[in-house]
């Protein structure tokens, strides 16, 4: 019998993806908006994101199937499928993105040349995967501590320096556009989540502190970049811990920050490309994927990543929609089918409205209203489509 997750693994491994230098680096940019209304919108940001997070946990926590598995239930055994291929590329991408900004941030601090961290932290990840989720307890807490200790040192480094604000608002980013980049984050981890709670002892009470410390920890890493380009008009994290002289202590930051983080990325690549085929072995899967990842961190610059959270919304924001819609209004299960056409039909329509959401500045994002029609179409083609067979 599988060995089950308790809620405080559960609350560790979310810790670790909450403490990452991407969002670190995100938060940088909401400095434009000065720290009230930088504050107000990464809070309102995460509270959208990490309550559709709580939701897309809880399909998969109830039904004990993978993320992508539960998608069938939407979207039938090969609508799943393009989803299943979408996140596997997705998490590439992040995992790439990631080794990337990793190797740079320790580069920045003991210049051994790029390519070097790129590969030490690809092993490190590789290490992690060969553990297991399931048995990473004691290496969790171990690291989790630390990286929290650590998180603790920086914010005094930032915030209580008796730095002066160095940053002077601006207008290069709405109050609505940074809202989306708050709730960005806690969307690319949707389609992975139910990867982590179909494993727990209690699922609904599983999700519940994933999604509650998850959202903290994302704030706190926003808030810490924000107030970096704030408070210290850095918004490069390594040369902010050079300054600080925390040599080793930033670089220690640094890798497990991005070890435990990505680790994620690569071990939920692994469990999707499972949906695929059920002859492929997910372990190995996400190892091929952390070396791809590393290769590409190597030879790829990667130091914009907001175009790719769109892209990410954009795609996922309208399945999950339609997911939510089926599991909890309309109690819908259409896994036994090849295809729900429906359903694809109202997500390309949520993909393409999503997109062209982007044009306009709404106060609460786009991915809300996004949402919010998505899953108003679905409700209104289910009764259609329940009254038919009627």
């Amino acid at each position: 019998m599988e060995k089950k997750t308790s809620l405080f693994d559960n609350g560790l491994i979310w810790f670790g993806a909450g403490v990452s230098l991407a969002e670190i680096l995100t938060g940088t940019y909401f400095s434009t908006l000065g720290f009230g209304r930088g504050l107000a919108a990464i809070l309102l940001g995460h509270v959208i994101g990490c309550v559709l997070l709580f939701l897309a946990g809880v399909i998969g926590g109830n039904s004990r199937l993978s993320a992508m598995e539960t998608v069938k239930s939407s979207f039938g055994n090969k609508g799943g499928l393009f989803f299943a291929l979408l996140n596997v590329l997705q998490l590439v991408g992040w995992t790439a993105i990631m080794i990337y900004d990793g190797a740079l941030a320790a580069g920045g601090i003991f210049s051994s040349g790029h390519w070097i961290w790129c590969l030490v932290i690809g092993v490190l990840i590789i290490v992690w995967i060969m553990v297991g989720i399931t048995n990473l307890g004691k290496i969790n807490t171990v690291a989790m501590t630390a990286l929290f200790l650590l998180t603790l040192v920086l914010c005094k480094v930032i915030f209580f320096s008796g730095n002066s604000i160095l940053t002077e608002p601006d207008d290069s980013l709405s109050f609505g556009a940074a809202v989306e980049l708050a709730v960005a984050m806690p969307l690319s981890w949707l389609p992975l989540i139910s990867d982590y709670t179909r494993e727990a002892k209690e699922p609904v009470k599983a999700t519940a502190v994933s999604a509650v410390v998850y959202g903290v920890i994302s704030c706190w890493m926003y808030l810490i970049g924000m107030g970096a380009a704030i408070y210290t008009g850095e918004s490069d994290i390594a040369q902010i811990m050079v300054k600080a002289g925390l040599g080793i202590v930033g670089l220690l930051i640094i890798i497990f920050s991005t070890v435990t983080t990505t680790f994620l990325d690569a071990y939920s690549a692994g469990i999707s490309s499972e949906t695929l085929s059920h002859k492929l072995n997910g372990k190995y899967i996400a190892i091929g994927v952390t070396i791809v990842g590393a290769l590409a961190a190597i030879v790829y610059p990667m130091d914009n990543i907001t175009d790719f959270l769109y892209l990410i919304g954009s795609v996922f924001a309208p399945m999950i929609a339609i997911q939510i819609a089926d599991f909890f209004l309309l109690k819908e299960d259409h896994s036994e089918k090849e295809i729900q056409i429906s359903n694809m039909i109202l997500w390309v329509i949520g993909f393409v409205l999503y997109r062209m959401l982007m044009k306009v500045d709404l106060p609460v994002g786009n991915t809300l209203p996004d949402m919010v029609i998505t899953m108003v179409l679905c409700l209104i083609w289910g009764k259609i489509a329940g009254n038919k067979n009627k």
